[in-house]
């Protein structure tokens, strides 16, 4: 392995895959196994160390029941390799903080609040809990 750095797209599409895995509550050895893979490739694929193919992005979004374009969505303009690969004025994505364990558990808790006012409320604190930190 050389010593380069992953390409910020195969890093934020390998983001996605890890945070979705972890959302249906998938190993990555479980993962691996339903794609002929060890699990060891899917990490790298996660960390986009190894870029996913075309044809290995439909299965993996089949697996984990989601649109390709799931893998892309929040990524920013100064991740595209070029103009209108990303809606320019997109808000960006920190993918890193979603797929954080601490992140996952946050999504999975406030997802199973199904009092949309409360969860609005929730939103409305924890932004306000933001502008009060800067």
């Amino acid at each position: 392995m050389t010593g380069k750095k992953p390409h910020p797209v195969d890093t934020h599409v390998g983001g996605r895959v890890r945070m979705r895995r972890m959302l249906v509550g998938m190993s990555q050895e479980k993962l691996g196994d339903r794609l002929g893979l060890t699990f060891q490739q899917v990490q790298k694929y996660e960390k986009g160390t190894n870029r996913i193919g075309a044809s290995r992005l439909f299965e993996i979004s089949r697996i984990l029941e989601v649109p390709v374009s799931f893998f892309y969505d929040g990524l920013t303009s100064a991740e595209a390799p070029a103009a209108g690969f990303a809606e320019s004025g997109q808000a960006s994505f920190d993918s890193e903080a979603m797929t954080s364990t601490d992140g996952i558990a946050l999504n999975r808790a406030f997802f199973r609040i199904k009092d949309t006012t409360m969860r609005k409320r929730i939103i409305d604190m924890v932004k306000a809990a933001a502008d009060m930190s800067e």
